[in-house]
């Protein structure tokens, strides 16, 4: 059965939308990376055929480029899509692997934000995403606005941060004119934002405002103290 015959929810990309990667099946994903099918045979089916011919998944991470190529609907970019998958995995489970970066400062904190953001022309807001251990999960611009600001909306703000369940966030904005001075309304929006995140459950440590070459952090002039 072709997949698109397939009811939505069963189908692999939906599946893991959905659900996430852990819902799928190895041939489900498998199939995802190859995209397609070939020759009346549906991606899952191929992505079958290459288990097989594999032995399995462990088998399938000794394979060559070569060996995928001479598999009969594999050609050299479905063959160097798996590999490159592949060798991803591998990299990223190495023990010798690059450790996540951890922020515990308001100093590292701007330092991972100064040289992207001191020479920006319009006003961006990002929502730095954190673990329990205070260690990088990922990073998301908000908003761009213009020189004057960027509009920032809690659900936009927390929505990363709910998605890839982070324990808590930071948050940066740049000022263009290279003045990191906050404003009244960067006062206001820094309270509210940490409102909400205790609602949530996901802490607000700090906010910075990047200008070019200082910085104020929010945390440090006293404007998040809690009650």
């Amino acid at each position: 059965m072709n997949i698109k015959e397939l009811p939505s929810e069963e189908r692999p990309v939906e599946k893991l939308l959905s659900y996430g990667s852990g819902s799928l099946s190895n041939s489900e994903l498998i199939a995802v990376l190859l995209g397609s099918g070939v020759g009346g045979m549906s991606a899952i089916g191929l992505a079958e055929r290459v288990l097989s011919s594999a032995g399995g998944l462990a088998g399938l991470c000794e394979i060559s480029a070569e060996d995928l190529i001479d598999l009969p609907g594999i050609g050299p970019k479905k063959a160097a899509t798996i590999i490159c998958a592949l060798e991803l995995g591998r990299r990223a489970s190495s023990p010798g692997g690059k450790k996540r970066r951890k922020i515990s400062t308001p100093r590292e904190l701007a330092d991972f934000f100064m040289e992207d953001m001191r020479h920006l022309k319009k006003e961006h807001f990002k929502v730095l995403l954190l673990n329990v251990r205070l260690e990088v999960m990922g990073l998301e611009t908000v908003s761009i606005g213009d020189l004057a600001g960027a509009p920032v909306h809690p659900r936009e703000t927390f929505e990363p941060a709910i998605r890839r369940g982070a324990a808590c966030v930071c948050f940066a904005h740049n000022h263009p004119s290279g003045d990191p001075e906050p404003s009244e309304d960067d006062i206001k929006v820094t309270k509210r934002l940490m409102e909400c995140g205790d609602i949530l459950g996901i802490r607000v440590l700090d906010h910075i405002i990047i200008g070019d070459g200082s910085f104020r952090s929010m945390k440090e002039q006293g404007f998040m103290n809690r009650a």
